[in-house]
């Protein structure tokens, strides 16, 4: 791996201050309001095709069921040691029990999930196969969902649960997927916390005014109506970057944006004019990059309660996200294998 010689001095001269940070993750108080994901993976040996339609048959061999979506981010800050609390909505199902239960296995506080009895617990069910010695791979996707918006009561009450809890927590993380959880009500209470974190696929200004926004490129591009890729070269520009960045930062009246930009790693830019841009750490055994960014912002929030400069909490992000990328499927990471990550590029890096 090539970095620029200075990065690599920068990252060297720091490396104790970043393990001791992580070192602290257990410490810090975490709220996310978020829309809660059930991922399930159900894969088997293809049989052999059916005679009631041209489809192959699958004898089932296993069922695994993980955090997905907004949970997901819940999941990643359990995992890394934070004290986090859960808010969000699930169906009164078999799935949103699910949820909860594997929340609770690690220690989630799950007082804040509330059970909405006309919508279903948004669940990703991936159907995947294998036929002898050959790799497993998806075949179908079934998505349970509802377009329909939580009623105002619902509403309501995750609103009155994010004020009353505003100052039991260091920081809160609004992990939009679009699924209806984040309504008017409940981003203006998660608003009122000093410390807010947004990760959202669309609709950005609803939040105006939260302190970091880390939206990744594609969605970065959305929001401002250009791209910000060099279509001759396809790689990001600099100076289309930093442009982006200062629009960015008017148009969420944010104190900070992180744009998270896949192989090209991440920029971040801050209202006073600083920037800072960090390379990929994992750019060739990328298997999977399914729920990276809830990693990515994971990290990020933590470094930021523990008093990170804008730099390290980038960088925590970018370490950890280089080790979940490496996995199939939604994945997290942990303190330990991040030190390890971390001294491992270290050796790379300067031989």
């Amino acid at each position: 791996m090539t970095l620029d010689p200075t990065f690599v001095a920068k990252l060297s001269a720091s490396a104790d201050r970043l393990c001791s940070l992580i070192d602290q993750f257990h410490k810090p108080r975490v709220m996310v309001i978020g829309d809660l994901c059930l991922d399930e993976f159900l894969t088997g040996q293809v049989e052999r095709i059916s005679r009631e339609a041209p489809v192959l048959i699958i004898r089932h061999e296993q069922t695994r069921q993980v955090a997905g979506g907004g949970a997901n981010a819940v999941y990643n800050l359990a995992k890394l040691g934070a004290q986090v609390k859960a808010v969000g909505l699930v169906g009164k199902d078999e799935q949103g029990r699910a949820l909860c239960n594997i929340f609770e296995a690690v220690g989630i506080d799950t007082n804040g999930i509330l059970p909405d009895g006309d919508r279903p617990t948004v669940t990703k069910t991936r159907i995947s196969g294998h036929a002898r010695q050959s790799v497993t791979q998806q075949i179908v996707r079934v998505d349970r969902k509802s377009d329909e918006p939580a009623s105002p009561e619902l509403q309501a009450q995750l609103a009155d649960y994010v004020h009353r809890h505003l100052s039991s927590v260091d920081a809160i993380v609004c992990s939009d997927y679009g699924d209806g959880t984040l309504s008017t009500p409940v981003i203006a209470a998660a608003l009122a916390h000093p410390l807010s974190v947004v990760d959202a696929q669309k609709n950005l200004k609803r939040y105006q005014g939260a302190t970091i926004f880390t939206p990744n490129l594609p969605e970065a591009e959305q929001a401002i109506g250009y791209p910000l890729i060099k279509p001759s070269i396809d790689k990001a520009d600099l100076s289309l970057l930093r442009q982006g960045g200062h629009d960015l930062l008017h148009l969420t009246q944010a104190q900070q944006v992180l744009i998270t930009r896949g192989e090209d790693g991440m920029s971040l830019f801050h209202t006073d004019g600083s920037e800072c841009h960090i390379p990929a750490f994992n750019r060739t055994d990328v298997f999977d990059v399914t729920g990276a960014g809830d990693t990515v912002v994971a990290a990020l929030t933590l470094g930021f309660i523990l008093g990170a400069s804008s730099w390290e909490a980038a960088v925590l992000g970018n370490l950890a996200a280089s080790i979940v990328v490496r996995q199939f499927g939604t994945a997290t990471t942990s303190p330990t294998e991040m030190k390890a990550a971390l001294h491992m590029l270290l050796e790379e890096i300067t031989g």
